[in-house]
């Protein structure tokens, strides 16, 4: 199935709305009387009622954000619905029947394992060694990416455009180190794997008496190539994946892997490609001619049935569920059947889908409030450039050249996509699976080799997502993100500064911040700050992580807010604030009190949460950003605009003393 770009997503500072937001709770200031007011706990005054109603019992949280995520998957769920029914256009009528089909659970347990039985025909038809890599090519190209991995993503020597990069793969854990560490916990997971190898085997066919020997077959492969991974840590560093080697020689290289064969199936005939772990290569062009087809055979059925299992018949999804579900994600319950149809199409499908939900829910009004708000908030950013007493000459010069050559992109990215895919129908789920994984297979080998970075986004449309893409310098606002609570256009007009201009601002400051200084005005990859910026900088956020740190988690944890780990989102926060708050007193001079109180209470709704004690406990613990009650009252207690917008006075909770404050932009 599709996979995900590492490098891409390392490259966009990305804000994604309704996913690590989703958690926190109310908690009084030592200091607050008997009701929160304005001036002692502004996030508690404004969000008392929703506090009040939305109390978690048992486990789990619930945010703002949270139920702008379940609105958008609901107008997904309801424009499938729509398109079920009563399809207008060519893709409604092919995701309509991807709908209908992944719905009608009969069918699809009528329909068994018949959806692999190709793939299945195809692997059983390897007589020879040399019979092996052109199966491999095959399952790549309908999306089950087997013995190591191949994406189309940004090129580092030229970020407007896509090549290939060779990258590990091929396993079915999460991690090598599950194959050769010696530890108890680590062996039990190996055992558990085992089990649901030797199921998955059993399902896709596998005879009874052929079980235990494909089972120790398909382990032994897979550990085989686990030992020729890099470390996981390693490879996550974008910079370390990126490694430019020439095409020509392929074919003697790897000649019993053909990777040159392999280029040619999936249509790429770009003359470079990244392979940053060649000695993996190597090794697998060792064991295409040493491993016996027959043990590859075995190796190949797993990963068809493995991969495809979420969408087959039951007793498929149950075995996949037990294991990847239960044991590695501890989800203790598999999702409602719509919730996985849904998130199927989105996996295979989602470039559709998002351009029917824009046509849905974007109307033009919206798109262009929107436009004009991040517009405002970057030539706010510019100012703040101009003001700053942190940034060096040179590094203001470079700043603005950045700004000035900023782009932003509302609603949907400008896509270059052939929707010609071959008939959907009703009767196959994991057939449809299929068609559209294939589909979306071909789309993405088609970015390689092409100047056309700028034409893709690395979100969906209609999942809530607001993001700086570092790659590209451009600001992504997909169109799900453009509605309450991000953006009320019910609500006063100052409003939406105060929630969506503050999230343009926390992610337009990112483009020439500590993430944003690594990639200049040009697009090359390069550190443009000097070392006097950095270490102003530094001193800045330090003191902000101070001012954290002496924050406490809710939900009764008795821990603290870890300041430094959170410390450039709470950066990020104070410097979305400012500008937001910029922007709207340069387009309205003549700011009433009441627009100015809107500004502030639209900022403080965004992070409403509630959560219980072991979510808070896990969130103290791991999350880059503060609860909801700091992300709303950390920055307004550093800016001065706040308490004269409510009158606090010197010393109230809500207001720092002008020598503690921090200021970014402003």
């Amino acid at each position: 199935m599709p996979h995900a770009r590492p490098l891409a997503f390392a490259l966009a500072a990305c804000l994604a709305v309704g996913l690590p937001l989703d958690a926190g709770a109310q908690r009084r200031a030592a200091r607050a009387p008997a009701g929160p007011t304005e001036c002692t706990d502004f996030y508690a005054f404004v969000n008392k009622d929703w506090l009040t109603a939305n109390m978690v019992i048992g486990s789990g949280s619930v945010s703002a954000m949270g139920e702008l995520q379940a609105l958008a998957l609901q107008q997904q769920r309801d424009l499938l619905d729509a398109a079920m029914r009563a399809p207008q256009n060519h893709v409604q009528q092919l995701l309509g029947d991807f709908w209908a089909s992944g719905l009608d659970e009969a069918a699809v347990e009528a329909d068994g394992a018949q959806p692999i039985a190709p793939l299945l025909a195809r692997i059983d038809g390897i007589r020879r060694a040399r019979d092996i890599p052109p199966a491999i090519a095959a399952l790549h190209q309908v999306g089950i990416p087997v013995a190591f991995n191949f994406n189309a993503d940004v090129d580092l020597a030229d970020l407007s455009r896509h090549i290939g990069y060779f990258g590990q793969g091929g396993l079915g854990l999460p991690d090598p180190a599950y194959y050769t560490r010696e530890d108890a916990d680590t062996r039990a997971i190996l055992d558990r794997y085992r089990d649901y190898v030797r199921s998955i085997l059993a399902l896709a066919g596998t005879a009874e008496k052929s079980l235990d020997a494909d089972t120790a077959a398909v382990i032994e492969l897979e550990t085989a190539i686990a030992r020729n991974w890099r470390a996981i840590t390693l490879a996550r560093d974008p910079r370390s994946n990126y490694a430019p080697v020439p095409t020509a020689d392929f074919d003697a290289q790897y000649k019993r892997l053909q990777l040159d064969e392999f280029l040619a199936t999936l249509g790429i005939e770009s003359d470079t490609v990244s392979m940053a772990n060649p000695e993996l290569f190597a090794a697998l062009d060792g064991l295409v001619g040493s491993v016996k087809p027959a043990q590859w055979k075995a190796y190949l059925r797993f990963h068809v049935g493995n991969a495809m299992a979420p969408y087959l018949s039951r007793t498929f999804r149950e075995a996949e569920f037990e294991f990847h579900g239960r044991v590695l994600r501890g989800q203790p319950e598999p999702l409602p059947r719509q919730a996985q149809v849904l998130n199927a199409i989105n996996k295979a499908a989602g470039p559709m889908l998002g351009r029917e939900y824009v046509a849905r829910h974007l109307p033009d009004g919206t798109r262009m409030r929107a436009t004009t708000i991040a517009t405002e908030v970057r030539d706010a950013l510019l100012r703040g450039v101009e003001r700053s007493a942190w940034m060096s000459e040179p590094t203001k010069a470079e700043a603005r050249a950045k700004l000035a050559a900023m782009r932003i992109e509302i609603g949907a990215p400008e896509r270059d996509l052939d929707y010609s895919v071959q008939p959907m129908g009703r009767g196959s789920f994991g057939g449809n699976m299929l068609i559209a994984s294939t589909w979306r297979h071909r789309e993405e080998m088609r970015r390689i080799g092409e100047q056309n970075a700028d034409q893709r986004w690395e979100v969906l449309p209609q999942q809530p997502a607001l993001a700086y893409d570092l790659a590209q310098n451009r600001l992504i606002v997909s169109a799900a993100v453009l509605q309450p609570p991000v953006l009320d256009m019910s609500q006063d007009a100052a409003a939406h500064y105060g929630s969506y201009g503050a999230l343009v601002g926390h992610e337009l400051g990112r483009s020439i911040d500590i993430r944003g200084r690594v990639v200049d005005a040009a697009g090359n990859v390069r550190t443009w700050w000097s070392e006097t910026d950095q270490a102003a900088w530094n001193d800045l956020t330090n003191r902000l992580a101070g001012q954290y740190s002496g924050y406490a988690w809710p939900a009764g944890t008795a821990l603290m807010v870890d300041g430094t780990r959170t410390r450039d989102e709470n950066a990020a926060d104070l410097a979305g604030i400012e500008l937001a708050w910029d922007a709207l007193q340069t387009a309205n001079p003549e700011l009433p009190k009441e627009s100015a109180q809107s500004f502030f209470r639209a900022w403080a709704q965004l992070w409403r949460q509630q959560m219980s004690a072991d979510a808070a406990n896990l969130l103290a613990a791991t999350s880059e950003h503060a609860p909801g009650q700091w992300r709303a009252n950390g920055p307004l207690a550093n800016l001065p605009a706040f308490a004269s917008t409510f009158g606090c006075k010197a010393g109230a909770p809500m207001q720092r003393d002008e020598d503690e404050q921090v200021r970014i932009w402003r």
